[in-house]
């Protein structure tokens, strides 16, 4: 009987797998997994759109497409820089927005800041904060600052309720 040796790429792939399905396990990289899921997002009382917030690559990212019946659309990857112990947001919609936004778990909320721009061209500073409720909803928050986080303006106060779990 004839039997194949397996290639050293094969071998060294292998030997791998372990450690890449480790990278991303500890609890601060679960500190967001209260967003995932398939949601209804609403804002004062009526339906805003849709949003999928799902795991990918071995736990180390999570992705979001957002959806609305008008056909704004938005994704982010969301993914937890261990050597920074920080979060990361990477937003970007089909107005042409993109937003960088970092920061962390605190007060029992996901909070992310990051600078941006006014329609104007102005500089503006976003931050927004998720927050996991009892019954199992969540509250996103989204604000603006034009003098540097001194004073916020909301943008976007939705609550997000569980169509499905994560797919």
């Amino acid at each position: 009987m004839w039997i194949q040796r397996p290639s050293r790429l094969l071998v060294f792939a292998l030997l791998l797998c372990p450690l890449a399905r480790a990278a991303c396990e500890g609890p601060e990289y679960d500190q967001f997994d209260f967003w995932l899921g398939h949601w209804q997002v609403s804002a004062k009382g009526k339906i805003a759109g849709t949003n999928r917030i799902s795991q990918d690559l071995s736990n180390c990212v999570l992705r979001e497409h957002y959806t609305t019946a008008s056909g704004f659309e938005g994704r982010s990857l969301n993914i937890y820089d261990a050597s920074r112990q920080l979060w990361h947001q990477t937003w970007v919609d089909n107005s042409g927005l993109l937003l960088k936004l970092e920061g962390s778990w605190r007060n029992d909320a996901m909070i992310l800041e990051g600078p941006g721009l006014s329609g104007k061209g102005e500089k503006r500073l976003h931050r927004i904060t998720w927050t996991p409720n009892i019954d199992g909803s969540v509250r996103q928050h989204w604000q603006v600052s034009a003098d540097g986080g001194q004073s916020w303006t909301s943008l976007f106060d939705g609550r997000y309720e569980k169509i499905a779990a994560e797919e």
